[in-house]
């Protein structure tokens, strides 16, 4: 008697003779696929960029968590291989949606690249293959669409193949936890599975945490950065309240995360960046639209962060007319820093990019530096910006700006020097109070 497709591909699994495929090689696909390579399956990665293919095939790695010499050293074991063919992934008992999920200009979900992948999957969609969706969306996405797509094949879910959900929690530049190391959610459509969404996340990750449904899953994700883009709003909200009392919020959020219960710290700064927190949230405040139930309070958190550049250019204005007696608009400014968070290359949502359009919109004019982001790259949403490059952070070139504005806290910036410099500084990340560096033109904002 034959095999079920779901124990054959479960035994496979178990022996690592199962053949994975991951789909989108950014920052969450290309770790994933190298920790599965690690962990003794042969893994193909696959995108639509042939630049990224060509890089990989070189031993070049152009994301920080796969460093050069893991890469190689499991393209040359043979675990590992990229390519631009979907056709391959007839050979692959394990494919993995890694795609992006962005926002349309109206701030709905688009999930064009979950179904057109979905489509390519299905071109080539046979018995005994587990699909799993890792790209952050709202509740009923794996099942409502692409199981949809899936099963237009007359295959059906949890008979023929099988289709899962497992959220990706990538954080990229945290050097304390890695792919392998992060606890992994992990569910199914139906027992089975499941089942083998625990085997195969099971043998790459530490720790396997299953619930009960794919859109409980796809609901973790959710809340996960709907509580940190509330708390942060509510910081940042404090942030405009103190700060016009005269009093300083990071000298009370310090203070108060001495208690040892109750409270845990978030911090302000300039906008929020990355591509999870400034999105996530608005995939489940469109989904609730359909149950006619208000998202008033992820909503708020959403306007509060979005507000906060153009709340610091205000400072900066504020500033500049002050201590420098000059307008923005005949002022010369450095941004430093345009990448969302500090030690990574990711300019993804970074307010950075919002603060030089609001500089310049109100006649101001704003150079960056970032030792991180050479030149700016093609964005959906600042296609004015494209092609500008950094500037290098010299005494002569910083003395020819009014002012800095601390953007984003990079560990490898001469902070001292620039407190020399500079006759005017603007710190959204509270920097130079960490360095016990203060002097009165410094402004904290």
């Amino acid at each position: 008697m034959a095999a079920s497709p779901y124990s054959e591909l479960y035994g496979k699994i178990e022996a690592r003779q199962a053949k994975a495929g991951v789909i989108g090689l950014g920052y969450v696909g290309l770790p994933l696929a190298i920790t599965l390579a690690r962990s003794g399956f042969t893994v193909t990665g696959f995108d639509i960029d042939p630049d990224k293919i060509i890089a990989l095939d070189s031993g070049q790695s152009y994301i920080e968590a796969v460093s050069g010499e893991v890469l190689m050293a499991e393209t040359g074991a043979g675990r590992f291989s990229s390519t631009t063919d979907f056709a391959r992934l007839v050979t692959c008992d394990v494919v993995v949606i890694c795609v992006p999920t962005p926002l349309t200009k109206h701030r709905d979900p688009d999930l064009s690249y979950v179904e057109a992948t979905s489509r390519s999957i299905a071109l080539t969609l046979r018995p005994g293959q587990l699909i799993i969706l890792e790209s952050t969306t709202y509740p009923g996405t794996t099942d409502d669409i692409v199981k949809t797509i899936l099963e237009e094949t007359g295959l059906k879910s949890g008979v023929d193949f099988f289709l899962g959900f497992s959220p990706e929690r990538e954080d990229p530049g945290n050097r304390d936890f890695s792919t392998a190391t992060i606890p992994k959610i992990v569910a199914g459509d139906g027992d089975e599975a499941r089942a083998l969404m625990q085997a195969f996340y099971g043998a790459a990750v530490k720790t396997v945490v299953p619930v009960s449904s794919n859109a409980t899953a796809e609901a973790v994700k959710l809340t996960e950065n709907i509580f940190r883009a509330v708390n942060i709003a509510l910081v940042n909200e404090l942030k405009t309240l103190y700060a016009a009392m005269g009093i300083d919020i990071w000298e009370v959020i310090e203070a108060a995360k001495t208690k040892p219960f109750g409270y845990m710290p978030f911090y302000p700064g300039p906008g929020l960046g990355g591509h999870c927190i400034p999105i996530d949230p608005f995939y489940l405040t469109w989904k609730s639209r359909e149950y006619e139930l208000p998202t008033r309070f992820i909503e708020l958190a959403g306007e509060i962060n979005a507000a906060m550049p153009r709340y610091v250019v205000g400072s900066l204005a504020e500033a500049l007319d002050m201590r420098a007696g000059k307008a923005l608009s005949r002022s010369r400014v450095l941004i430093i820093g345009l990448a969302y968070k500090k030690n990574v290359p990711d300019i993804r949502e970074s307010p950075s990019l919002r603060l030089i359009e609001i500089i310049e919109e109100r006649g101001g004019r704003a150079d960056y530096h970032d030792p991180f982001v050479a030149e700016v790259p093609t964005t959906r949403e600042h296609m004015s910006l494209k092609g500008r490059t950094s500037v290098a952070l010299t005494e002569e070139v910083v003395m020819s700006y009014d002012a800095l504005l601390i953007a984003t806290d990079h560990d490898d910036v001469n902070y001292a020097d620039l407190a020399r410099w500079s006759p005017l500084i603007i710190d959204t990340r509270n920097i130079f109070a960490k360095l016990e560096l203060s002097a009165v033109h410094i402004v904290k904002s």
